[in-house]
């Protein structure tokens, strides 16, 4: 069930480190069926909110809801487990392993065969892994990366190894989607590859998705509502047309020469 309406609300969430204020009194809604983007310049805080959203920071004050539930405390699997899934700055994929290896371990959650199981290989565990690579078929037709599902993920380009990140968090069956800094390191194609996917995600998937971006083009195309923060603080709220033309947002962090 939604809470107000919302998928997930971080109220007046606080957060500091030793003296450096991180977050202050910041407030954030995610509906049922939105691109939600978080900008801001740099050390701004925007991803201590996604930190928040998915447990790997606790507020000092405050709370975080993930439909009723409130999730403020709950470790970050459990908060996985819920159906709250993530993609960092960093691609964080094992190099070694091939593509559908490494879409499998987005899978985990749902596997029940435990070690001994998997060693000694019966059956049952060939059966469910069987289901399990099916579902991963589907996430490479999603994000069209058949011709490479046996290749080593160390030796592919930088923006192949994001979109299996990204196929790694889909895996997880997520109700919510947070990424952080999606097309860092991209060049143009990629970025209107990924583009494609978020929006795809939330249109073909019906998964809501919220986006810590830097491309300011990216966000206003593709974005249903933004945040803005600056210094640990909201300075503006709405439609990428409000946002574009706040004389807040334009001083602290698009400028003038920014402004579209």
């Amino acid at each position: 069930m939604l809470q107000d309406g919302y998928l997930m609300r971080a109220e007046k969430l606080n957060l500091r480190f030793g003296g450096v204020v991180a977050l202050s009194n910041v407030d954030v809604v995610v509906g049922p069926s939105e691109i939600l983007a978080v900008i801001g310049p740099n050390g701004a805080g925007k991803s201590c909110v996604l930190n928040c959203m998915n447990g790997f920071y606790r507020p000092q004050e405050g709370r975080v809801c993930f439909g009723e539930v409130d999730i403020t405390h709950i470790r970050s699997h459990k908060i996985a487990r819920l159906g709250v899934g993530r993609t960092f700055q960093g691609v964080q994929l094992f190099p070694g392993l091939s593509v559908i290896d490494n879409l499998l371990t987005g899978r985990h959650i749902y596997m029940k065969t435990n070690a001994v199981q998997g060693f000694i290989y019966r059956h049952w565990t060939h059966r469910e892994e069987m289901a399990e690579r099916r579902k991963v078929e589907e996430i490479i037709d999603f994000l069209e990366i058949k011709h490479i599902r046996h290749a080593l993920v160390g030796s592919l380009s930088y923006g192949l190894r994001k979109r299996i990140d990204l196929g790694r968090a889909l895996a997880m069956e997520p109700k919510l989607l947070l990424m952080d800094e999606p097309m860092a390191g991209m060049n143009l194609e990629e970025k209107e590859d990924m583009a494609r996917f978020i929006i795809d995600i939330r249109e073909a998937l019906d998964i809501p998705v919220v986006i810590v971006e830097h491309d300011m083009q990216v966000v206003m195309d593709i974005a249903d509502r933004i945040y803005v923060l600056n210094w640990g603080h909201v300075i503006a709220e709405g439609p990428p047309s409000e946002i574009k033309q706040n004389p807040d947002v334009i001083q602290a962090y698009l400028g003038e020469e920014r402004a579209l």
